[in-house]
């Protein structure tokens, strides 16, 4: 039985909907409609411990339009998750109020390990046949890194997200425009220090969000952004690196003029970038498989699988 979910992700930079059908029977996921837009909610946040008002409007906008595709679109079922910015943010009942305005149901303020497990089930569910696990999925968000690694259909081995995002690297060290080598090492040793916390033995590097799928959108030499060529590209770590420190030697003006850069990651893609190039070094991945598939998929197997019982 086919059952159609909207699934709702507010993270630090991004804000995304998924209607889908789910079809458990036949482990079929297929897009009724698929948005993002780029809010910047954390904005701040690091600094301020505070969601600062214009970041709350700018959210509460485009929430707007989202519920007009849901109802639009008949969805039965809704679920909204929100992460990093809302984890760390003093003022979280604002936004909780916010959301229950516009959509009636209050948001799930996710812990790491359950954003890092929908993360896992999202990009891992069409694997299982034509990629060798263990998986280690990375999901480089605007104020965290979410790492997870297992079998699909299986119980996560390992999760952790740690604070390494691309918002939070450019607001805390790539201030200048490119950025200096004394802000590039400290973004550097910021990431490595991080990542001294994950462990990384895995067969397939799986990478997720837009700071993987732009990097990917770069390197493949697309002349406009194409999610149906990006999905499951793979994307070696020369190429990683080669991408990430071009980006981080232009500046914004010239990273603006990339056919396949979304305005809302021109600043933060540099930060972005070099997340996945140190975990590709770290770790010895030869490659990444990129995928456009992630936590929102993940809400939105996790709807059908409730509705189900």
């Amino acid at each position: 039985m086919t059952r159609r979910v909207a699934a709702v992700d507010c993270g630090t930079n991004s804000l995304r909907l998924l209607v889908a059908d789910v079809d458990l029977a036949c482990g079929e996921l297929t897009d009724v409609a698929r948005r993002m837009e780029i809010v910047r909610l954390g904005q701040g946040v690091d600094q301020t411990g505070r969601l600062a008002p214009e970041a709350l409007a700018r959210t509460a906008g485009v929430l707007r339009d989202y519920a007009d595709v849901i109802e639009a679109t008949a969805a039965r079922s809704v679920r909204m998750v929100a992460t990093s910015a809302t984890r760390d943010a003093s003022n979280t009942a604002e936004f909780t109020r916010q959301v229950k305005e516009i959509f009636g149901i209050a948001p799930e303020v996710l812990t790491g390990y359950e954003e890092a497990t929908l993360s896992f089930t999202g990009a891992t569910a069409e694997l299982a046949v034509t990629h060798a696990g263990p998986f280690l999925v990375v999901d480089i968000g605007g104020g965290s890194t979410e790492f997870v690694l297992g079998e699909p259909g299986e119980a996560a081995l390992h999760a952790i997200s740690v604070d390494i995002g691309c918002v939070r690297m450019t607001e805390r060290h790539l201030r200048s425009d490119p950025p200096t080598a004394a802000e590039l090492a400290a973004a550097t040793a910021d990431i490595d220090a991080a990542l001294d916390t994950v462990t990384g033995a895995a067969q397939t590097l799986v990478g997720l969000a837009g700071s993987v799928t732009t990097v990917a959108g770069i390197a493949m030499g697309l002349p406009a952004y194409d999610p149906a060529r990006i999905h499951h590209a793979r994307i070696s770590a020369a190429d990683v690196h080669e991408v990430t420190w071009r980006l981080l030697a232009q500046t914004r003006a010239t990273r603006a003029a990339i056919a396949v850069m979304h305005p809302g990651r021109v600043d933060v893609i540099g930060g972005g970038s070099l997340i996945l190039d140190r975990i590709m070094q770290r770790f010895g991945f030869s490659a990444v498989l990129v995928s456009e598939h992630d936590i929102l998929d993940g809400i939105a197997w996790s709807l059908a699988v409730v509705a189900r019982r």
